[in-house]
């Protein structure tokens, strides 16, 4: 509490605060930073113990953090950086990531790595994509036991109607920019996840899996 409420690093400022606020620290985004910058900002993270995410970033920017960190993990398919450490509370269920089809991995792992650095458990359901509806209806009981469910989905984004139409906990939908030409690098697909019949969706952006994670985890805390 004797630190300012930032620390200005001349290029960024620091939110000190960001876990008095939000119960986590501020998480770095990697795209557009230099990996000297994420690694700068980074350090003043886990200098005071607390754990680290940071999203998008390339291996040349964990390269950069490792000095800093050197206990700091790579997830390539997330394309995300973690430092477990610290005390974080845990959340009082379990997260669900389901995923439509593998090229929409990115976004759930991102979903995943995300949710699990915030304290959370959680269950990855790859696959299962409305193109093949019975392997999503065969976990049906697997689903029901989860708290809240993060689908992630492209082309036409049917999946979360169809999950939701199932459970009685809340659905986030993430849309995902894969899919051929009439997709619209996603839009498509937000559309018929925001157009979604079945009660207790929510959306996010396309190919926002962090945002997903965030918003499954605050509502696993409650």
């Amino acid at each position: 509490m004797r630190a300012a409420p930032f620390e200005d690093l001349g290029f960024a400022r620091v939110d000190t605060h960001r876990e008095l606020r939000q119960g986590f620290p501020e998480v770095i985004l990697g795209l557009g930073k230099t990996p000297s910058q994420i690694a700068a900002i980074a350090g003043r993270i886990v200098s005071s113990g607390r754990p680290l995410l940071v999203t998008r970033a390339q291996p040349e920017a964990f390269e950069a953090v490792r000095d800093v960190a050197p206990a700091a993990r790579y997830h390539a398919d997330a394309r995300a950086i973690t430092l477990a450490q610290g005390e974080v509370a845990r959340g009082n269920g379990t997260i669900i990531i389901a995923c439509a089809g593998t090229s929409d991995l990115p976004v759930a792992e991102e979903a995943a790595v995300t949710a699990d650095i915030m304290g959370n458990a959680i269950d990855r359901l790859y696959d299962v994509g409305v193109a093949g509806i019975h392997r999503i209806l065969r976990e049906h009981d697997r689903i029901c036991g989860a708290r809240v469910i993060i689908v992630v989905a492209g082309m036409e984004g049917a999946l979360p109607s169809v999950v939701a139409g199932l459970v009685s906990v809340p659905v986030i939908a993430v849309p995902t920019s894969v899919g051929y030409g009439a997709s619209f690098g996603g839009v498509a697909a937000l559309l018929g996840m925001l157009n979604s019949c079945a009660n207790g969706v929510a959306v996010v952006n396309i190919d926002n899996g962090f945002g997903a994670a965030a918003m499954a985890s605050l509502i696993n805390h409650l």
